[in-house]
Formats: C-alpha cells, structure tokens, sequence
C-alpha cells in the first residue's frame, strides 16, 4: 500500500482541480485544512495550520511526496518554512510547489514572499520540483469584475498578463507531483498575451456592460518592472491552450 500525497491548499481554486487528478491515478490523497471535515472515498483531511504551525506534524506523517498549493495574500514564506521544518524529518522524498511567473522580477512584497518560499522549498534537503504559472483566468476575471464596477475603467498602461487556466496548471502539477523530483521547471503561461482593456472588452460584451476606459500609470519600481514585462515569461514557457475567451464563454454562457 503506497502512501497518501499530501497537499496543501487542496480545498481551494487549484486544489479542486488537482485532487480528482491524484484519485484518478490511483493515489489516496490528504488534505491539510484549516475547517475540520469528513473524509470520503481516498481522500482524508487533517486539520491544522500552516500559519500557526498547527497539525502539521501529523499532516506530513507517513508521507512521501507533499504538493504545496496553499498560499494568501501574506504569510506564504513563512507557511511553507514550517511545512519544510515538519517534512524534512519525516522522510518526504519530493516536495512540489506552486509558484508564480516573475516571482525573481517583480519588486511588490507579495512576490518577495514566493521567491523566499521557493528558497525555502530548494533549500530544504528534500527533492523539490517548483512550477512556477501565469495569474489563472480566475484571478483575472475577479480584478475584471471589480474595476467593472467603477463609472470609468482604469487600464495601467504597459501591464500585461498572460492569464492560464487553473485545470491545465492542475494537470501539469499532477504530473510533475507523480514523476521525479525535478527542480524549476518551465514556467507555464496562457496562449495570449493581453493588456487589461483586451481583457475587459469580451467581459464587457459579455455582460452587457459599456464603461469609459481611463489610462493610469502604475508608479514606482513595481510600474517600470511591470512595463518591462518582468511577470510575463515570453521565450521558453510552456502555454496553456485555453484561451481567456473560452474561459468567459464558459463562465458568462
């Protein structure tokens, strides 16, 4: 009998995803979560917190291959050293992190927290593979949504995302956390690149909706990076396939 993967996370937008893919592989799969819940068929949950360093211990216990997904607006560097702290004596032989594209370019805090948490994860002792991935169409649509409900729509100039669908990072995370251990990985962005006012256009159409568009500009070292493209990876990604169009097709009927 093999034992669980455990994953981090697994109850949220990515998590959804991934876990049926580990059960269809025939893994059992724990779930390390916040809210205590019943266990259904293969996959257990544990209680406990990362932040707190709570239940963490009995989550990476008799486990082998650890996907960490959780993550917020703050804190991920610090809740990945105590998920390392807590792995590397209970003998996990692969470590699979989530990161995200820019993670060593962009100057915002936020981001200093993933680089440090994959400094965490590769320097941890234990074999490690880091995806890091695009903003997902989620995350897109929800910034889109909510400057949607401004009278005018700001678009900061120069920035632009490469939005990803959260299903084919879960793919592509399922199966680099059932292969080996292999260190940082082609990043994984969407098919197009867009500015905000190319993604709010089809929304807009979409919903029905007609609002004035005002350019901005961001300020700082955060703006000349990201007028500099430093969180799109434009050579020797690999792209998703689904496009933000299809996504809002699907999302908006």
């Amino acid at each position: 009998m093999t034992s669980p993967i455990l994953v981090t996370g697994g109850t949220g937008t990515l998590g959804r995803h991934v876990v049926p893919l580990l059960r269809a592989s025939g893994h059992d799969v724990r779930i390390l979560t916040r809210h205590p819940r019943p266990a259904t068929d293969g996959v257990e949950y544990v209680t406990g917190d990362l932040l707190k360093g709570e239940g963490v211990e009995t989550a990476v216990d008799g486990v082998e291959t650890v996907l960490h997904l959780a993550g917020g607006p703050k804190g991920d560097d610090e809740a990945t050293r105590t998920l390392v702290r807590a792995a590397s004596p209970a003998g996990v032989r692969h470590l699979v992190h989530i990161s995200v594209v820019g993670a060593d370019r962009v100057p915002l805090a936020w981001m200093r927290t993933k680089l440090e948490s994959e400094r965490a994860v590769a320097g941890s002792g234990i074999p490690w593979t880091i995806l890091r991935a695009a903003q997902f169409h989620d995350l897109a649509l929800t910034v889109v949504e909510k400057m949607t409900k401004l009278p005018v729509f700001p678009v900061p100039g120069g920035l632009r995302l490469q939005p990803v669908d959260s299903r084919e990072v879960a793919a592509r995370l399922a199966d680099l956390t059932l292969g080996a251990p292999a260190g940082l990985v082609p990043d994984l962005t969407g098919p197009r690149v867009h500015d905000l006012a190319a993604l709010a256009r089809p929304y807009l159409r979409h919903s029905g909706r007609r609002r004035p568009m005002l350019p901005v500009r961001i300020p700082g070292k955060a703006g000349r990076a990201y007028r500099a493209g430093a969180n799109l990876t434009l050579e020797g990604a690999e792209a998703g396939k689904r496009t933000w169009e299809e996504f809002l097709a699907e999302k908006l009927g």
